[in-house]
């Protein structure tokens, strides 16, 4: 066993798989979350399940039988010394709620370093990126104040390539599993700080699971890289598959958006891989279009952008309006991403009209 940590994670639904997969090594987490989902998880604890090759059905992780400690919560006080990570697991939109906000200036002023797992990446994370002008970006976001007491050097960002989903006929602690892929976080500027994220690796790597009398090794992982580019892999999958679900009849699934014309997909995967190599990733921190492609042939619901846009959100996370607005920073346009933003902005527009 080594060190044992003290983690914030703040959201319950997604924050839940990234709980249930280092509390086996000991640590103490609090999840931050909406009072009833609170009360739930601190009496009945949360379920994880996810598929497991070569075995039949769905395996359950229930937290009441793991070694660590978790406790759930509404948004609190957060001084230095509280806590030695804190996970950002909502939706962008999110942060600016009350309590939430206030809680995330908190962390913010307190220095403690934080690792979001959205697919928008907080404000400050951009400025790690050079030559990029973040300022330019701050309207892809709901609220960019929410951001501004971040240095951006105790804040780093972990792509959330697994999908799971809170099944709707199930209690609110549930959260199943539907493509278990690994987390994929870059590095903090200060190795101590990367240290924590390295322990929490080689945890997540070393568990074991008790299923059927055996001992199982459970698929997610936590992979930490060098590269800060490594978590922007997610953009092209983002804009080819999870936003291009939005059409101007309605929603679609990812699977038909990524394969009702697979080269158009392969073309905007490939120019949303150029963006990020033009920031200066390397190929290897990119994901192939072909392992992406076959991947979305089992993501056959709309993404959760889709689905919180024809729900009537007026507030959804624009990853497709960012890469356009880094795009155009690098002499980049293309019609199909423009398109895809419009429709969204239209979509939107019909939301806040009804909200108002």
């Amino acid at each position: 066993m080594g060190t044992t940590y003290k983690i914030l994670i703040m959201g319950a639904s997604y924050g839940s798989l990234l709980a249930a997969k280092i509390l086996p090594a000991g640590h103490t987490i609090k999840l931050i979350c909406l009072p009833a989902e609170a009360d739930l998880i601190n009496k009945e604890g949360i379920r994880v399940r996810m598929p497991v090759k070569g075995r039949e059905g769905l395996v359950e992780i229930d937290s009441r039988k793991l070694p660590g400690k978790l406790s759930a919560d509404g948004p609190g006080v957060v001084k230095q010394g509280d806590y030695d990570l804190v996970a950002l697991a909502m939706q962008e939109p999110q942060y600016r709620s009350p309590g939430v906000r206030e809680m995330l200036d908190a962390v913010a002023k307190a220095r403690i370093p934080c690792m979001s797992i959205m697919n928008m990446p907080p404000l400050p994370y951009l400025k790690r990126i050079a030559g990029l002008n973040t300022d330019a970006c701050r309207s892809a976001y709901t609220d960019p104040t929410v951001w501004d007491s971040f240095d951006p050097a105790f804040i780093t960002l972990c792509s959330p390539d697994p999908q799971a989903f809170r099944p709707p006929e199930e209690k609110v602690n549930v959260l199943q599993v539907r493509l278990p892929t690994n987390f994929k976080a870059a590095r903090f500027v200060s190795d101590a700080h990367t240290a924590i994220l390295r322990q929490l690796e080689s945890d997540v790597e070393e568990a074991r699971f008790e299923a059927d009398g055996g001992r199982i090794e459970l698929p997610v992982k936590l992979k930490v890289h060098d590269s800060v580019f490594v978590p922007l892999a997610k953009w092209p999958m983002l804009i080819a598959g999870n936003y291009r679900c939005v059409t101007k009849d309605g929603m679609r699934t990812i699977k038909e958006a990524v394969h009702s014309d697979i080269e158009a997909s392969r073309s905007v995967y490939g120019w949303v891989a150029k963006l990020c190599v033009a920031l200066g990733a390397a190929e290897k921190d990119l994901v192939p279009f072909e392992k992406y492609a076959n991947a979305a042939l089992s993501l056959q619901s709309p993404s959760s952008a889709a689905r919180a846009l024809f729900g009537g959100a007026p507030n959804i996370e624009r990853v497709d309006r960012l890469v356009k607005i880094i795009a155009a920073q690098k002499g980049m346009q293309l019609d199909v991403v423009d398109e895809t933003v419009a429709l969204v902005d239209a979509r939107l527009e019909v939301n806040r009209k009804k909200a108002g």
